[in-house]
């Protein structure tokens, strides 16, 4: 079958834009013309992906976090930028459409029904994001990165797994050096934006651990920009040799560097660590939709490669005896590094792959 377009829609954070990044770099592999379809948050990211794609950076709006005014001139950005897509749909019709969710996608998959271009949703999280549901049931199938993944009935859904950027795929399999009484690499990360309460909490949990361990400790911590002196602070005040971003763009080195990560459960931020076998602690968001972070966190916890604290109950001392109990024992750390890269799914990316081809030579015939 010759290759033709596929318009890839994704909402701006790590967690819709690394599996589109995956994506596009498989369909580039297979000689596909690719675009992507995102909102200013989501061009953060686009250093990272293949020079190749047509980027399109659409206007869309949201009802969370913002100001009552701003709630109510939603649904106008959103029908105008609808319109506006539809005239760019209509000069360059893509085979298919993927959508990743968020609500920077909803432009696309509204002139992409008006239209009747084949949809495919791609949902990482096991419950589905709100835009995924809206438009679940006229997708013709939804690869869900987690399983069971919770859907309206009836839909056609089929289980891949997460894909992951070829950067981390690289690395799967990088040795993993234990704990010891040598420097050792921490890695926190609270997904693509940072997470607050990360910031807070870690650098007390390091200080309340022994001196023994301490003076090994060496820390990456990717923070939110408003966040990001006061953590710079914090560790200094402790001795702790740290680099502080909102971003890094060497993850791949970072996972492999880790003795251990401390991290959001994002269905992202698993799957890297489930791909490159790293031990976790995983502090899931209280506030992420039914709760999906910790079903996202079950399948490393349930495998004995990450220990799960709930936001709630979190503290100090709670993270602090997690923390001391994996970097004290070689045997457990190293036990958790095999069990994290035995729950990897690293075909998850070709297995998306196809279904986008067998959705496309299906509605061609």
């Amino acid at each position: 079958m010759k290759s033709g377009l596929i318009l890839l829609a994704a909402g701006g954070t790590g967690g819709h834009m690394f599996p589109a990044q995956a994506l596009s770099e498989i369909l580039l592999e297979n000689n596909w013309r690719v675009k992507l379809s995102t909102d200013n948050r989501g061009a953060r990211f686009l250093e990272s992906f293949p020079k190749e794609i047509e980027i399109n950076i659409s206007e869309s709006g949201t009802f969370s976090g913002v100001s009552l005014t701003r709630k109510l001139l939603v649904p106008w950005v959103i029908i105008k930028s609808s319109i506006f897509t539809i005239f760019i749909l209509r000069r360059d019709r893509p085979d298919l459409v993927v959508g990743f969710g968020g609500y920077p996608t909803l432009p696309i998959l509204i002139a992409s029904t008006i239209l009747k271009i084949p949809l495919v949703l791609q949902e990482q999280n096991g419950v589905l994001g709100l835009v995924n549901k809206l438009f679940s049931k006229r997708a013709k199938v939804i690869a869900c990165g987690t399983w069971p993944t919770l859907t309206p009935k009836p839909v056609n859904k089929i289980f891949t797994g997460n894909p992951v950027r070829s950067r981390i795929m690289r690395r799967r399999g990088a040795p993993y050096i234990p704990p010891g009484d040598y420097p050792m690499s921490v890695l926190v990360i609270g997904g693509s934006q940072g997470a607050n309460i990360l910031s807070k909490v870690i650098p007390d949990a390091l200080s309340c651990l022994p001196k023994s361990i301490l003076k090994n400790i060496r820390v990456s911590h990717q923070a939110r920009i408003e966040d990001v002196a006061s953590v710079i602070k914090s560790y200094d005040d402790l001795g702790i040799k740290a680099v502080v971003n909102t971003f890094f763009n060497d993850i791949d080195d970072k996972y492999v560097e880790a003795q251990l990560v401390i991290s959001r459960s994002g269905a992202s931020s698993v799957a890297d660590i489930s791909i490159i076998g790293r031990p976790s602690i995983l502090i899931p968001f209280a506030g992420a939709v039914a709760d999906h972070q910790t079903i996202n966190a079950k399948p490393l916890e349930e495998n004995g490669g990450a220990i799960v604290l709930q936001e709630a109950a979190v503290s100090s001392k709670s993270l602090a005896k997690a923390i001391e109990k994996i970097l004290t024992s070689p045997t457990l750390a190293k036990k958790m590094s095999n069990n994290a890269q035995k729950n990897g799914i690293p075909e998850a990316t070709k297995k998306i792959y196809e279904v986008l081809v067998s959705v496309i030579e299906v509605e061609k015939k």
